[in-house]
């Protein structure tokens, strides 16, 4: 049954997108075609009934986004009953002296039950309906989607900075976010359109009242000349056939002008209309009561009605008491369950109060209070898409996800300083100068430029604080000119460089083999937990971050992994053996430009010298070197570098396989970006330029 329903309802949708094409062709044949008295009557029945349900739609959504199309909606129906007008106006000037049902039954029965066959009075009910329609609700309705529509675009920077400040806290993600953002779209085309729409309303009532004096003028005109009728009947049959029609039309116009009225100034809420209504009516019992007191005595005034007056009062006191009954059970029931939440704290365990400790962010950044306006959107700040770029790149190049960044003001800070944090640490400051860009020297730049002497906090090159009104004057000099959100970014993007091991959790891990998973079923089955622990292939990974090497081709990493993981469980040697698997990569992210590897190696007495130092220990093997010589290594090192980097060289360190790793190690805290490679992890047409060998 639930299938077959399900079928039914997408038959059902799949059709309706011919619904309404077909509705309009439909709506210009009723303009354009003649059709008989009985049709009609169904038509203006269909209008009646549209127009009641269209009502009831706009007081049961608790959004008036629930109802996006209802400009459409209004546009259609207006053009549906102008359609009727100009169809019944042809029936009536046709076949008006037939007799009052000459137009129909609908027509005839509003012409004689509603208005009681007076025509006169028909005029003036149908007169007041087009006054409360054009002046009142219309007016009313088109002035709060006018006023609805300007505050919307004005509101949308800020709802948008609330988006963007929201998604790098981690408070949401990416499809929340897209969500949010089309839905604030769709909000403002909403007002927007239905500012627009509320204008065919306007114009629907001024054609009514033209369509109804054409009508009486032209069924005289056409009733004495050419059917014979006396100026009296003409004015009986024509002028009630006319304002029946009128009636019949300004109804439906005036319950859908109502519609609109109610879904342009209704606040988005969880309930309908009538279910907000009746909480907020109950709320406070206090002025029903007041008003049934002076029900009650106006009811004791004489002449006037008592009957009514007392009815009322009894009513509204009712209404009063059951109102106070129900606020007074919804008070004790809150302060029941507020008892049993303070007991439940009470009783809770320390244990349990610790696990609901908010969790360490895992990267923030905490800005002065003027530099706020580089993360504010609404300002020109570029700070937010700086980072959003930063966050992708990081993903394309080193193959991970990289956190949202909790991003707030601190006031304990310098009005132009910020400070960057990895799981709630401090790793990196830095301050900007107001009004101030960063002029970094690449080299080559020319002497003589004015500024404040400093260094670039990404990569500590000499660099200037330089005025604004300098930047192109700083270019021309061969100077690099940054603004602030780029100095930010790029600082930014240097420390996660560095920390990118950090942020690779097991959950992270367990993440990447999803997604491998999905492409590689089998490799990750054998491999996790079968070969390797989760821990063990974090490891693995955290290595190669660690080293700055990218860990995109995860089938490569996996597939050497499971060949080697039979014969170690080594971390820190598995991750030898897959550098070697990652030789193209590695190759070329240490040759520079001209496809050249500028090397400094050691001697093989160096290298003899660090393998004899090489001691085992239960947590695996490391580096037991005198002291001595290994600042004699360091220090031929440092000055091997230096002088490379005078020439305008990055150079990496190039030893034997066996031994690699261990360099690093010696390495790691004085040249914590230092490449140390090994031959084995080369391709074999790599073309390597030794710049120094570093001997004891």
């Amino acid at each position: 049954m639930t299938t077959a329903t399900t079928e039914s309802m997408g038959r059902l949708r799949s059709g309706s997108e011919y619904l309404l094409p077909l509705g309009i062709v439909g709506i210009l044949a009723v303009m354009i075609l003649p059709i008989p008295p009985f049709v009609l009557d169904l038509l203006l029945t269909f209008n009646i009934t549209m127009a009641v349900i269209i009502l009831l739609l706009a007081i049961y959504i608790a959004r008036p986004l629930e109802f996006s199309t209802f400009p459409t909606v209004l546009l259609v129906t207006t053009l549906f009953r102008l359609s009727l007008n100009v169809a019944s106006t042809r029936i009536i000037l046709l076949n008006g002296a037939e007799g009052p049902s000459a137009a129909g039954e609908v027509i005839k029965s509003f012409g004689n039950f509603v208005v009681g066959g007076n025509y006169a009075v028909g005029f003036v009910v149908f007169a007041i309906l087009v006054i409360i329609n054009f002046v009142v609700i219309t007016k009313g309705s088109g002035r709060i989607a006018e006023v609805a529509a300007r505050f919307t675009l004005d509101a949308m920077p800020g709802k948008q900075m609330s988006i963007d400040a929201d998604l790098n806290a981690g408070l949401i993600g990416e499809d929340e976010a897209r969500r949010r953002r089309d839905e604030i779209a769709r909000e403002a085309d909403f007002y927007g359109a239905m500012d627009g729409a509320s204008k065919f309303v306007r114009g629907d009532a001024v054609a009514g009242i033209l369509i109804t004096l054409i009508n009486i003028v032209g069924g005289l005109v056409i009733g004495v000349l050419q059917q014979g009728m006396s100026m009296s009947d003409a004015a009986v049959t024509y002028t009630l056939l006319t304002v029946g029609d009128g009636l019949v039309a300004q109804i439906p116009a005036l319950i859908i002008s109502t519609a609109a009225g109610i879904l342009v100034s209704s606040v988005s809420s969880e309930a309908g209309l009538g279910t907000s209504l009746g909480r907020q009516f109950l709320v406070n019992p206090k002025p029903i009561m007041i008003a049934s007191g002076i029900l009650f005595f106006f009811g004791l005034v004489p002449g006037l009605p008592k009957f009514a007056f007392f009815a009322l009062s009894a009513f509204t006191g009712a209404m009063a008491y059951v109102a106070r009954t129900l606020g007074a059970e919804a008070e004790s029931e809150q302060e029941r369950l507020r008892e049993e939440e303070l007991r439940a704290e009470a009783a809770r365990p320390a244990a349990e109060e610790s696990e609901e400790l908010p969790l360490v962010d895992m990267l923030g950044l905490d800005v002065g209070y003027r530099l706020i306006p580089l993360v504010d959107a609404s300002e020109g700040g570029e700070l937010l898409d700086r980072i959003k770029a930063v966050r992708k790149q990081f993903a394309d190049e080193m193959g991970i996800v990289v956190p949202s960044i909790h991003i707030k003001d601190n006031l304990q800070l310098k009005p132009t300083e910020y400070v960057f944090f990895v799981r709630g640490f401090e790793v990196a400051r830095g301050e900007l100068m107001g009004g101030y860009s960063l002029a970094i020297d690449p080299g080559n730049a020319q002497p003589g430029l004015d500024g404040i002497e400093t260094r670039d906090p990404a990569f500590g090159l000499p660099a200037l604080w330089v005025p604004d009104s300098e930047r192109e004057k700083a270019r021309l000099m061969g100077y690099t000119v940054v603004n602030h959100a780029a100095v930010v970014a790029t600082h930014i993007t240097e420390i996660i460089k560095n920390h990118a091991h950090e942020l690779l959790g097991r959950q992270e891990v367990q993440g990447l083999l999803d997604k491998v998973a999905k492409v590689y079923p089998k490799v990750v089955e054998d491999l996790v937990p079968n070969q390797i622990t989760l821990g063990g292939l974090q490891r693995v990974l955290q290595n190669l971050l660690k080293e700055r090497v990218s860990i995109r081709d995860l089938q490569t990493i996996l597939e050497t992994v499971a060949d080697y993981a039979a014969v170690t469980k080594d971390a820190d040697l598995l991750t030898e053996y897959v550098r070697m698997s990652l030789a193209r990569q590695i190759t070329r992210s240490v040759q520079d430009a001209d496809s050249v590897i500028r090397a400094v190696t050691l001697s093989q007495e160096v290298e003899e010298r660090i393998a004899g130092s090489v001691s085992q220990s239960q947590l695996g093997s490391y580096l037991a070197m005198e002291p001595s010589a290994a600042q004699a290594v360091l220090q031929g090192i440092r000055e091997a570098v230096e002088e490379a980097m005078s020439l305008g060289y990055q150079p990496v360190v190039l030893v034997s396989q066996e031994i690699r790793r261990f360099v690093r190690s010696l390495t790691e805290r004085p040249f914590p970006t230092l490449p140390v490679v090994s031959h084995s992890e080369l391709t074999s047409d790599a073309r390597v330029q030794t710049l120094k060998v570093v001997g004891l």
